[in-house]
């Protein structure tokens, strides 16, 4: 049959994982990196996960299709997830209570050894015990700071992924010194008014620069998608430097995305 079912743009898809918890029928899951349609009947074509995608990787189509089928997405949502070979499979979890992570790395489970003393001599930065904090400011919660907080004007502002300083060691001597902060999780929270409030805050305040941090798992980098639509809402010349930190707390990248004038 002829019907509106989803499509995604893999050159544009970055695997964020956004989309997958909007779904309901849990007809979208992350894999290699980018996300999927499991399968059309799973698709009933309403769009839920456009408003999610912060690339623009998904549209609507109508074309020939499966009929959307209400007691396959049941018997999906119900089936637990697959085991990775390797792991415990002691417990399993119907899919549909893992919906919000359902094939997401972020989302994988990993436990490491304690860092050997040669591991922590070889950082070039390693912490202090005595090391004092750097926060100058409460709250620091993106939802709930406010974007005409006077520590705001002129500020060097840090976009904080919120696991960042669990899992970054020298997160205030390296990151947050000299900074204003909020944190957020592209993941987790309910991103509505994220963009808004950016804008304003990046509008009003005349910020000498930006630094967005966030984890090296795909659903952490729409932090940085938040930021720079808002910059280009906003249509700032501040310029924006993104920092990629690993799941064992490692600096992986600092690289300039914005440090030019926004085109138009």
């Amino acid at each position: 049959m002829i019907r509106d079912v989803v499509v995604i743009d893999e050159e544009l898809c970055d695997g964020c994982g956004l989309c997958v918890p909007s779904c309901q029928e849990g007809a979208l899951r992350i894999a290699n990196g980018k996300a999927k349609l499991v399968a059309d009947r799973l698709c009933d074509g309403l769009g839920a996960c456009l408003g999610r995608c912060p690339r623009g990787a998904i549209r609507i189509e109508r074309r020939e299709a499966e009929a959307f089928d209400e007691q396959a997405v049941a018997a999906h949502r119900s089936t637990p997830l697959p085991v990775p070979p390797g792991a415990s499979a002691a417990r399993s979890t119907p899919a549909a209570e893992r919906h919000a992570g359902a094939g997401c790395p972020g989302s994988r489970f990993a436990q490491f050894a304690a860092v050997s003393p040669a591991r922590k001599r070889d950082r070039c930065a390693e912490p202090r015990p005595d090391q004092p904090s750097e926060l100058t400011h409460w709250p620091v919660q993106l939802h709930l700071l406010s974007p005409h907080a006077p520590v705001l004007r002129g500020a060097r502002l840090l976009v904080a992924a919120d696991c960042v300083p669990i899992a970054y060691a020298n997160f205030h001597a390296d990151l947050l010194r000299g900074r204003a902060v909020v944190i957020a999780c592209p993941k987790l929270d309910d991103p509505t008014g994220y963009v808004e409030k950016l804008t304003t805050l990046i509008a009003d305040n005349e910020l000498h620069d930006i630094t967005v941090v966030h984890m090296e798992v795909p659903c952490c980098t729409g932090i940085v998608h938040l930021v720079m639509e808002a910059r280009q809402r906003a249509n700032a010349r501040v310029p924006v430097e993104e920092v990629v930190v690993s799941i064992r707390g490692d600096l992986l990248a600092r690289r300039h995305l914005a440090a030019h004038a926004v085109a138009g």
